[in-house]
């Protein structure tokens, strides 16, 4: 059964919408505030919090960081670029997890997986560190082999699955699309029967209340996905019912 890691960047866009220029607001930062909303989403059942600090810090911003990891309870995980600033960060605050991603300085969301294969050398080198201060270390990859050796090659503890063409391809299932979803989901498929017991499985994005039901009836998904990590929806249904609600209701869903 994986556990649920909750994404609240989309509470840090709202806010840097009006406060990009600096901090704002009676708590000096503008709101809505990451830190009460992390809270809210473990009190909905989050078994682990999620923030992505990006480089231009166009969303979360390092106050946020520090500031989640210093009070949150459950497990605490890091998405980031592989530079040397963020590694240096991730070591300062000394989180649970890092996932590295790819950025791209137009992209709205992370689009693509990280480029591992060709780089594992680098990265055997980059997650040095991290994994001597204790620190699990993830890959967010599209759900390929080569792409999933080289992972094992380089060290990463774990892999997170891009599960954005699942998630395109189910909301087209119907038809023409088929093809596609079957595809899509193939592809997940043969990385949960194949590698889980060589690394830790997650997967994430574009997940949402109706697609991650069928994502885990996937043969293996329930005991294999170690963790699914869930953002933009949560957010979303947030705005109707409350963001410690709208965790609930999906931690109902995945479990």
């Amino acid at each position: 059964m994986p556990l649920l890691g909750v994404n609240v960047d989309h509470v840090a866009t709202i806010r840097q919408a009006r406060y990009r220029a600096g901090p704002g607001g009676s708590s000096g930062y503008g709101e809505p505030d990451v830190v009460p909303a992390a809270a809210a989403a473990v009190r909905g059942g989050a078994d682990c919090i999620t923030l992505h600090l990006r480089e231009d810090r166009r969303h979360v911003i390092d106050r946020d960081v520090t500031k989640v990891r210093e009070l949150c309870p459950v497990k605490f995980n890091l998405e980031m670029a592989g530079t040397p600033e963020m590694q240096g960060i991730a070591l300062r605050e000394k989180v649970h997890q890092v996932t590295l991603v790819p950025e791209g300085r137009q992209e709205v969301t992370t689009e693509g997986g990280l480029a591992v294969a060709g780089r594992e050398a680098h990265w055997r080198e980059y997650l040095k560190p991290l994994k001597d201060a204790g620190i699990v270390t993830s890959a967010f990859i599209t759900p390929e082999d080569v792409q999933v050796r080289a992972s094992i090659e380089s060290g990463f503890d774990a892999i997170e699955l891009h599960t954005g063409a699942f998630a395109h391809a189910w909301s087209e299932r119907a038809g023409a699309g088929a093809g596609l979803y079957k595809s899509a989901r193939d592809a997940v498929l043969r990385c949960i029967g194949s590698y889980s017991n060589t690394l830790r499985i997650h997967a994430g994005h574009a997940l949402n209340y109706e697609n991650v039901h069928d994502l885990l009836a996937l043969p293996g998904a329930r005991s294999e996905i170690r963790e699914l990590h869930i953002g933009h929806s949560i957010v979303s249904r947030a705005v109707f019912v409350g963001l410690e609600q709208a965790v609930r209701e999906m931690k109902q869903l995945v479990h």
